[in-house]
């Protein structure tokens, strides 16, 4: 097929959501446009966080396979124990390494010290993967006063990425965001960000969050750009994992057949991760290694004013927040 033609194809697969989200998209993708197999990553300094199952722990694993060097965050022990040691054979293999960060994302006061961990184990950065989250079905507030879909979506990754800039910067970094097709139903509107416990449904919750993340990666890219760091997102696709078949289990049975493996959910985060960042331009989201569109809705879009305008008042908001919850009685921020 000629290139117009696979480009019509790829449009009419975008188009249809699922032909696009699904398995489907990746099978017929890698075909039109001749996939190369991933780079090797030797040396490659990479964090991972929510790197214990699904998407995160499949992207650890065929990193640490391309010979990075991979920090996992993951907020159980146990688990994350087990699957740095079950990664050890890989990366002996490979020439790679895996190494466990214990965090509960939802709680601000142990980002902060993941924060500081990270500084004195990992002095250059050159990806940060914010991979954690959940949809929860009930709306759950922290001990720090939080609603738990925004601290792990929203506010810890800011905190991550804002306390790891100079590692960052040290490895010209990129931090890469896995996103989810919800933000597309979701215009945002900081007012009603936060849900409150009468407001709560998981799902708008989520989407809210998502669609946030986008303005941090504007914003990120605004505060950090001249100085060698960009930021991107990912779109999965619509893969079978553990987190899918829990948060959505009907959704789940139904759509089953047609679900994307894991491999293939992750496949353009690995890519985006073992090429070079330079030649794409930054605050793009990808699905299937080509940029794909912010808004599949025109309800959802803002002017391009109203657009930065509401990345300053996010990234204030955020502040506020990540202030309130660490000045919270008992908290020993250790950084």
């Amino acid at each position: 097929m000629s290139s117009r033609s696979n480009d019509l194809v790829d449009r009419l697969l975008e188009a249809s959501v699922i032909g696009s989200f699904t398995k489907i998209g990746p099978t017929v993708r890698r075909r039109l446009a001749h996939w190369q197999k991933f780079e090797r990553a030797t040396g490659l300094h990479v964090i991972i966080t929510g790197a214990t199952s699904g998407l995160g722990l499949k992207a650890a694993e065929l990193l640490v396979g391309l010979g990075a060097e991979v920090h996992l965050v993951g907020r159980n022990e146990a688990k994350l124990r087990g699957v740095v040691d079950g990664l050890k054979p890989l990366a002996k293999a490979h020439r790679g390494s895996a190494t466990g960060h214990v965090c509960d994302l939802s709680l601000l006061n142990d980002t902060v010290k993941l924060v500081s961990e990270l500084q004195r184990a990992v002095p250059i950065i050159d990806v940060l993967i914010h991979n954690a989250g959940a949809l929860a079905t009930a709306f759950t507030e922290t001990s720090e006063g939080l609603e738990q879909t925004l601290a792990v979506h929203v506010l810890s990754p800011e905190l991550l990425t804002r306390g790891l800039t100079e590692q960052l910067v040290a490895g010209k970094g990129q931090v890469i965001t896995m996103t989810s097709g919800g933000l597309y139903s979701e215009r945002f509107d900081l007012a009603t960000l936060q849900m409150t416990q009468a407001t709560y449904k998981g799902t708008v919750a989520y989407a809210r969050a998502k669609r946030a993340q986008t303005l941090l990666t504007a914003k990120w890219n605004e505060d950090f750009g001249d100085r060698g760091i960009t930021a991107q997102l990912v779109h999965p696709g619509w893969a079978d994992t553990p987190g899918v078949d829990e948060s959505l289990p009907i959704f789940s049975t139904l759509m089953g057949p047609l679900l994307r493996s894991p491999e293939q959910g992750v496949d353009t985060l690995v890519w985006l991760a073992t090429t070079d960042p330079a030649t794409r331009r930054p605050g793009q989201l990808w699905l299937d290694r080509a940029p794909r569109s912010l808004h599949k809705l025109r309800r959802t879009k803002l002017t391009e004013t109203q657009d930065h305008a509401a990345a300053i008042a996010l990234e204030a908001w955020c502040a506020d927040k990540i202030a309130q919850a660490l000045s919270q009685p008992g908290s020993t921020p250790s950084a």
